[in-house]
């Protein structure tokens, strides 16, 4: 498994609770769904690591390209009148809950096998 989500995760940790940062309340729409897809780009790193499908560059294109486009959509969304940004939390949620799901299922089985070694060994 490639550990560049799982830093960007740590990274990320850090600079939300020690780096005093106030934005206007105006931009409060945009950060969060930027935020949101940036999370849901992690957990799909960390996914496709532990699939052994993981590449570099698409995580660092789709993290970036992904957390931009989802801010804009915000935006496009405020300026047309349609709450776009409601979609977007819905698709991503429903996302990253799928990536967690697939995770956790594929440690609980790691930590199942690892059982049952140790069984057989006794």
């Amino acid at each position: 498994m490639n550990w560049l989500p799982v830093i960007a995760l740590l990274i990320g940790f850090f600079v939300f609770y020690f780096v005093p940062l106030e934005l206007p309340s105006d931009y409060a729409p945009y950060l969060s769904l930027a935020t949101l897809s940036g999370l849901d780009s992690i957990l799909g790193g960390i996914r496709a690591g532990i699939e052994g499908k993981f590449h570099v560059d698409v995580f660092v294109s789709g993290f970036i390209f992904n957390t931009l486009l989802a801010a804009l959509l915000a935006y496009l969304g405020d300026q047309i009148g349609v709450d776009l940004f409601l979609a977007a939390v819905v698709t991503l949620g429903g996302r990253m809950f799928l990536n967690l799901s697939l995770i956790r299922r594929y440690y609980l089985t790691q930590w199942n096998i690892s059982r049952q070694r140790d069984t057989e060994r006794t």
